[in-house]
C-alpha cells in the first residue's frame, strides 16, 4: 500500500552530515588539501551532492576531478530538552540573493532545520534548493532576539 504521508511525522526530514573531500591527488600535488562541511540533506546522496556543489562555486573542484573520503551523519546527544537555535543563511528569491538570519526552538538542530524550511516556504516562497545554510548555533536565551523564540522563555 503506497502511502503519501511520510512514515513518521516526527522524524526529521532533513539530517546532519559531515561529508570530507579533496581533490584526486596527482603527480603535481601528491597529498591534496581535505575540505570539510557539514550539511543538511535527506540522505548521503544528497549530502555529496551539495559537497559538490559547494565545492565547485568555493575551489573549483568537481566530482570528476576529486574523491570524497568520508560521510557522517552527525547527531546531538542530549535531544531530551528544547533549546533555542540560531541559522544564518542566503537564499535566491525572485529578486535576488537575500541574506537572513533566523531563531527556532527545538530538541535537535534537524527539527530546527525543518521548521527553518517550512517557514521560509511559507513566508518567502523559497524553495529547499535555493536556501544555502551558512551556520548554525544552540542560543542562550538571554541572547535570543526575536519574539518568537523569548516569548516561550521563562520570565522571573
Amino acid at each position: 500500500e503506497l502511502s503519501i504521508y511520510r512514515q513518521s511525522t516526527m522524524a526529521p526530514r532533513n539530517k546532519l552530515f559531515q561529508v570530507v573531500g579533496r581533490k584526486a591527488p596527482t603527480e603535481n600535488d601528491t597529498n591534496p588539501p581535505a575540505y570539510r562541511m557539514k550539511i543538511f540533506a535527506p540522505n548521503e546522496i544528497f549530502a555529496k551532492s551539495r559537497f559538490w556543489y559547494f565545492m565547485h562555486q568555493m575551489r573549483k573542484m568537481k566530482k570528476t576531478t576529486g574523491e570524497i573520503l568520508d560521510v557522517n551523519e552527525i547527531t546531538e546527544k542530549n535531544k531530551g530538552t528544547v533549546k533555542n537555535y540560531g541559522i544564518w543563511l542566503k537564499y535566491n528569491s525572485r529578486s535576488g540573493t537575500h541574506n537572513m538570519y533566523r531563531e527556532y526552538r527545538g530538541t535537535t538542530i534537524n527539527s530546527a532545520v525543518d521548521l527553518l524550511y517550512d517557514d521560509m516556504a511559507g513566508r518567502h516562497r523559497a524553495r529547499n534548493r535555493s536556501i544555502q545554510i551558512i551556520g548554525t548555533a544552540t542560543i542562550p536565551d538571554e541572547k535570543c532576539k526575536r519574539f518568537s523564540t523569548t516569548q516561550f522563555h521563562e520570565k522571573n
